[in-house]
């Protein structure tokens, strides 16, 4: 089988201007792990690094030749909604590819549309508002909360400065984020509680998913600003924040708690459209409620990011985790041409 391994090809953007381009440059890390994979189980495998403009994509696409795309792409700088744009050209040329459907990226991909989602299907999330530096005196919600930009990732505009406390924080950083990421702004009540990882992939063929042992994020005592997994704390080893970071894999919790945020996370996955695989991420409030913060469709597997880790913590190694998402792929289009047979007699 020849698949095409497709991704963003990282070059100089605005991420770098601002010490940000480490979240770009990760991609090939990935890159490079899954091709050892397909390779090493037998498979013919194509690199396609893609750039911008928008139509070099479409040819490039139009070119190819593979039986499958792996879909690794994370969307261009300053244009994540072509994440799903691309998903979106693969679905409408009929080309079978790993990972999240257009539609579930799209969703997503909007942190607010994704919120408003699983409020509808009575899934937990932390209240919220969108606001910018003209509206910000429209603010209704009550202080503490965390300021995010609402179509980022990564920790992506996530800084010590991030949880507003008052008025004139809120102005600031509505302002800031605005600045650099773009309006509208995601204003959400800022939950003080442990926090959490679940990673999730479908069972295929009407079989249940499969949930993955969670993991924890903790924050030390000493952590410089609020316990938020700020850019600084994901990416940046020589940041104080990084260095008061730990995620614990797998979570040393009891079995009621990890039962807890195994119900939330299915019914949070589920309420977004089961993608073949996610990872869902979670937080409590003070008095220890579980709430979702947001759901990854497509997200990091190097095998030292979260779900990678979490895999192995269950006894999948990493060849066996790429192994199932190319599975899922093939289920799903075993699934589509046995429909249209039926349909057909």
């Amino acid at each position: 089988m020849r698949i095409a391994l497709v991704y963003n090809q990282p070059a100089p953007s605005h991420y770098y201007a601002k010490g940000e381009d480490l979240a770009v440059t990760s991609v090939m890390d990935s890159v490079k792990a899954v091709e050892a994979s397909l390779i090493a189980r037998g498979y013919t495998v194509e690199l396609l690094g893609l750039t911008p403009p928008w139509e070099n994509v479409v040819q490039a696409l139009q070119g190819l030749d593979a039986d499958l795309v792996f879909n690794l792409f994370e969307g261009f700088e300053g244009r994540s909604e072509t994440e799903w744009m691309l998903a979106k050209e693969l679905e409408t040329l009929g080309v079978l590819f790993t990972g999240a459907s257009s539609q579930a990226l799209a969703l997503c991909l909007n942190k607010a549309q994704a919120k408003e989602c699983l409020a509808s299907h009575g899934v937990a999330t932390a209240r919220f508002q969108l606001l910018d530096t003209a509206t910000a005196g429209q603010f209704s919600m009550t202080f503490p909360v965390i300021v995010k930009p609402m179509r980022e990732d990564a920790s992506h505009g996530l800084t010590s400065r991030s949880v507003a406390y008052d008025t004139a924080n809120l102005v600031e950083q509505v302002g800031y984020v605005e600045r650099e990421y773009g309006a509208p702004v995601l204003v959400e009540q800022f939950l003080p509680g442990r926090e959490f990882t679940v990673s999730i992939v479908s069972g295929g063929g009407g079989r249940s998913p499969r949930i993955f042992p969670p993991s924890e994020m903790q924050y030390a005592a000493d952590m410089p600003g609020p316990p938020i997994l700020t850019y600084g704390a994901k990416w940046s080893p020589q940041d104080p924040a990084y260095k008061a970071t730990t995620l614990v894999c797998p979570a040393q919790l009891p079995a009621e708690l990890v039962q807890q945020i195994n119900r939330l996370a299915l019914a949070g996955y589920q309420a977004v459209g089961s993608p073949d695989y996610a990872r869902v991420d979670l937080r409590a409030d003070a008095q220890g409620n579980l709430n979702i913060l947001e759901i990854n469709p497509n997200p990091d597997i190097w095998p030292e990011a979260g779900m990678g880790l979490q895999t192995q913590a269950d006894g999948v190694d990493y060849g066996q985790l790429v192994q199932i998402i190319v599975d899922l792929a093939l289920e799903r289009r075993r699934v589509d041409e046995l429909a249209v047979a039926s349909h057909a007699a």
